[in-house]
């Protein structure tokens, strides 16, 4: 009867592949750990089952490591440009270590990141480069507000 009480345990052994894989590719997630943490960043890839030197599921992200600044109308163009440079970083982080937003950002990172970038530091520079210019000219379109702005908290 004790057992009847707490709930007869046929929740606890669910099955993991039924349940909803919700940290898809393009999905705005925010970094809760390390050097990044706070910074909003984009799945390029994911690994749910995670690889043989992480057993875990994790996913390579691409986030804004510094933010473009507020650009008013009568700033020059000058300054502008300056104000809208943002730098990227590119990492393999843990799923406990994100938190997904309601967000999607469509950008397509796929063809200039992919997975052997990360072990290689030449490499993962030139990718952090490609981001940086495919993530100003998302900027330069006006759209995403939410993303290119600084978290307040």
């Amino acid at each position: 009867r004790a057992s009847e009480a707490r709930g007869s345990g046929r929740n606890q052994s669910r099955n993991t592949s039924a349940m909803v894989k919700f940290l898809k590719n393009n999905k705005v997630v925010i970094l809760l750990t390390g050097r990044y943490a706070g910074k909003k960043a984009v799945i390029v890839r994911n690994y749910d089952d995670g690889t043989n030197s992480r057993p875990y599921g994790h996913a390579l992200v691409v986030g804004l490591a510094k933010y473009p600044r507020k650009v008013t109308k009568r700033s020059s163009e000058k300054t502008r440009e300056k104000r809208m440079k943002m730098k990227t970083f590119v990492k393999l982080v843990n799923y406990n270590h994100l938190m997904p937003t309601r967000y999607s950002l469509d950008v397509d990172l796929k063809a200039s990141i992919t997975p052997d970038v990360v072990e290689n530091a030449t490499k993962r520079k030139g990718a952090s480069i490609e981001a940086r210019k495919v993530f100003e000219e998302k900027f330069k379109t006006g759209k995403s507000k939410w993303f290119f702005s600084k978290l307040r908290f």
